[in-house]
């Protein structure tokens, strides 16, 4: 089985344009989330699939300088530009994981891939965001986001999803289903659902640059385990971003999806 990772980054962001380039301890954000990427066990390829809008030329450039894999498709149709980035790519599974999320743990990666294996699955997914809005309990922090998906399952998608919603969040056709697709869910054993570690305004910036500076080193990933030691330290800096919890718009993106 080949599996690849593919980012979605875009250069634009109605709250923090740039962030997917912006540095984080001397490195572009989005070089943090490859290399953390390549450190999971079982992922073949990482690559970043971005839009064909000027603006994202940047993204391309960065790519094409640091070696990185990189698509281009449509800015709107996420799910076909999603697709196309596979079928390119040749991924027999694909892991998606999107450009807000610089804490990407490769051991919770591996273990995603586990989880995939262990079953005839067509979709699965980290207990987190809007597709474990209705869970009671067992979720990770918001920004440890991914989702391992069986090709052919995603080739259904893109051939007969129809909503606008379904085109631009790329998986909700599959989560919202359980009759139709096999689906499984990797969950915590402890609820983290009170912890904000994605990246959408400045004061999510300004925690994860903390937790970079506390934590990183060279070729080598820290995992959710640091973070939250680090944070249960420093509690004063978990509460940076706390006003914005509960503001993500899962249960909008879930409506939206549905209708």
């Amino acid at each position: 089985m080949r599996t690849i990772a593919i980012i979605q980054a875009r250069m634009g962001s109605s709250r923090l344009p740039g962030k997917v380039l912006r540095p984080v301890v001397g490195k572009p954000m989005l070089a943090h989330i490859v290399e953390r990427l390549r450190l999971a066990q079982g992922v073949n390829e990482v690559i970043v699939a971005t839009s064909d809008q000027v603006a994202d030329e940047q993204i391309v450039s960065f790519c094409s300088q640091s070696g990185i894999a990189c698509f281009t498709g449509s800015e709107s149709n996420v799910l076909d530009r999603f697709y196309r980035a596979a079928l390119h790519y040749q991924g027999d599974a694909v892991i998606r994981i999107t450009a807000d999320c610089p804490l990407v743990d490769p051991a919770m990666i591996s273990q995603l891939i586990t989880l995939y294996q262990s079953g005839e699955y067509d979709h699965v997914s980290v207990a987190t965001g809007a597709g474990a809005l209705f869970m009671d309990g067992g979720r990770f922090p918001d920004g440890y986001d991914a989702e391992c998906i069986r090709f052919t399952a995603l080739h259904e998608a893109w051939r007969d999803a129809t909503l606008p919603g379904d085109r631009e969040h790329v998986t909700p056709y599959l989560w919202r289903q359980p009759e139709k697709f096999r689906l499984q869910v990797l969950k915590s054993a402890t609820d983290y659902s009170s912890l904000r570690l994605t990246v959408d305004n400045e004061e999510d910036f300004q925690l994860i640059e903390h937790i970079y500076q506390a934590l990183y080193q060279e070729h080598q990933a820290f995992l959710l385990s640091d973070v939250v030691e680090f944070l249960t330290t420093h509690p004063e800096l978990s509460h940076m971003n706390q006003a914005h919890i509960g503001n993500e718009g899962y249960a909008e993106l879930w409506q939206a999806a549905a209708n």
